[in-house]
């Protein structure tokens, strides 16, 4: 049966990360962070995983979920943090990243063999509209032409992975199969900071409070809570929820650091609120059906 907590608490957690981030990436650079985050959470689900004798995967499925594992925590999660890095302002890059619903559905369709229904069509033209309500006052004017790139490489990975999940990695089991995701990323960033950015981490109280959410309430949580929502729901279904990620990450930066939402935000958040649930409800439906 599918549990209607479950997006909720997917969207709570996935938010939060950009919250954390903020605390922590003053003390550390940034391919240096994420290298560090998925080492651990790496070597932590790999120990629960043969605490608990779960199946490690193999051929196909291994080789599946490693470049699911690179596209999804690698170049996702690296091009944003690079453009950023490079000047890109932080909210016109969510913006950018947040269309991907807008581009898994309609690859869907030919990939997935998936055929949205206009309401649910409505919903991700009203999901986009929200994200952009909410995002337009905060957009900067200089937008580098390197972040720009970064951020379409971000949008293609983060698509493509959700993609290639949904059709390869159904037999996947959660705590083995993150693991070898997360040793993916690793390897990755591992590569990117021995050629390109000294490994620089300090571990304050400030970033070892933000290392540790990442870890057990992000990769842990929101992660393993992705694959399963992945698995059991339509991708153009799943990846709408992307669309509450950014008016969530606002609310929890005004709680946080005082930024303000405002009026045009608040209507977008409404908006976006609203084609979130017309795309789910069929899907919902579908669920319960089976």
């Amino acid at each position: 049966m599918f549990t209607p907590a479950l997006p909720v608490l997917f969207i709570l957690l996935w938010s939060s990360a950009f919250i954390s981030a903020k605390y922590g990436l003053p003390d550390a650079g940034p391919f240096s962070f994420l290298l560090t985050r998925f080492v651990i959470v790496f070597l932590l689900f790999g120990a629960i995983a043969a605490a608990l004798r779960r199946p490690w995967p193999r051929g196909p499925m291994l080789a599946n979920l490693l470049f699911v594992g690179v596209l999804m925590h690698g170049f996702y999660l690296g091009g944003v943090f690079f453009a950023i890095a490079q000047g890109m302002p932080a909210g016109l890059s969510a913006l950018i990243v947040s269309t991907q619903p807008v581009l898994t559905a309609a690859l869907g369709v030919r990939l997935l063999g998936e055929s949205p229904a206009p309401a649910q069509w409505l919903g991700i033209a009203l999901g986009a509209v929200g994200v952009v309500l909410v995002l337009w006052p905060r957009l900067g004017s200089d937008v580098p032409l390197t972040g720009l790139a970064a951020c379409i490489v971000s949008l293609l990975a983060i698509t493509f992975g959700t993609i290639w999940q949904k059709r390869h990695g159904g037999g996947m089991d959660l705590l083995s199969g993150n693991a070898m995701q997360a040793l993916a990323a690793a390897l990755f960033y591992g590569v990117i900071v021995l050629v390109f950015e000294p490994y620089r981490v300090d571990w304050t109280v400030e970033f070892s409070l933000a290392m540790g959410w990442l870890i057990l309430a992000v990769s842990l949580g929101a992660v393993s809570i992705l694959m399963v929502l992945i698995k059991r729901g339509s991708a153009a279904a799943t990846t709408s929820l992307f669309f509450l990620v950014p008016p969530a990450s606002a609310i929890m930066a005004w709680m946080a650091f005082g930024e303000e939402l405002g009026q045009l935000g608040l209507a977008g958040l409404g908006i976006t609120t609203a084609g979130v649930w017309l795309v789910n409800r069929r899907a919902g439906d579908t669920l319960e059906r089976r």
